[in-house]
């Protein structure tokens, strides 16, 4: 099996590392392409337009200097990889849980998102933090479980159109309560929000609080809940057959 990882944390971010570790598990034919920088909340963006360049940091390891995620999935699959792109897409690890509507702004999801676009499963991995407690991750449990979970999800993948999500649970190892395959939390609102910095005329983007109600069987409560590692699959089709249908009778009025 060959394994190409990204990440949105940068190349020589720690996660990295750990998915490393992960994929050398699975297989000796591993290769990293990932940003030289931190491209956190870059979503699927493509860096169409500008010039990039890869940057070799060693044997089968690339940095697309200035690219995203995407871009990187891209550069390995189509470039770097010759006629043989690579069977399974890891992204992550990162540094920080990537759970309900946030996934939709996740360089990391998008790193494996574009990996199955690109013909290969893909796999996204994130690893809890308590924020109250310390703004540096405990990688134990992805690095404990990581290749099992891989394991698991290849056994179960059937050629579907998806790539999956993965959230390890801030928590000792021995209080991780199993795999649990769920869906992500829809919010009420979008959790991102302006908030003002400590300099004049400046400000973030943020996420002050969680959005709620919160459904008790989604990854986001699961997770900070029973302590179960998340999966979540997530669909490339996102035609919603439901208002198709609904706007089947559609039509312009005639003059």
């Amino acid at each position: 099996m060959r394994i190409l990882i990204t990440n949105d944390d940068g190349v020589d971010a720690p996660g990295i590392a750990i998915m490393a570790e992960i994929a050398a598990a699975l297989s000796d034919d591993v290769w990293i392409v990932a940003p030289d920088g931190n491209q956190s909340g870059a979503g699927h963006r493509f860096s169409f337009g500008r010039e990039l360049s890869l940057d070799e940091r060693g044997v089968r390891r690339f940095a697309v200097i200035g690219g995203s995620p995407a871009d990187c999935v891209v550069a390995g699959m189509t470039h770097l990889l010759g006629d043989r792109p690579a069977d399974l897409v890891l992204s992550g690890v990162n540094a920080g849980q990537n759970l309900g509507d946030i996934v939709n702004c996740s360089g990391t999801a998008a790193g494996a998102r574009e990996g199955v676009l690109q013909g290969a499963v893909g796999i996204a991995m994130s690893q809890a933090m308590d924020y109250e407690v310390s703004h540096t991750p405990d990688w134990g449990n992805a690095r404990r479980f990581g290749a099992e979970v891989v394991r698991a999800i290849l056994a179960a993948h059937s050629g579907d159109d998806v790539f999956y999500n993965v959230n390890y649970p801030f928590c000792p190892q021995g209080d991780v309560s199993g795999l649990a395959a769920v869906p992500h939390q829809r919010f009420s609102r979008s959790p991102i929000r302006h908030y003002e910095s400590d300099n004049e005329g400046k400000f973030f983007m943020a996420i002050p609080e969680t959005p709620l109600p919160l459904d008790p069987k989604a990854d986001y409560e699961v997770l900070r809940r029973r302590n179960a590692i998340t999966v979540t699959p997530f669909g490339l089709q996102q035609t919603h057959f439901g208002a198709l249908e609904r706007l089947g009778s559609l039509a312009l009025k005639a003059e």
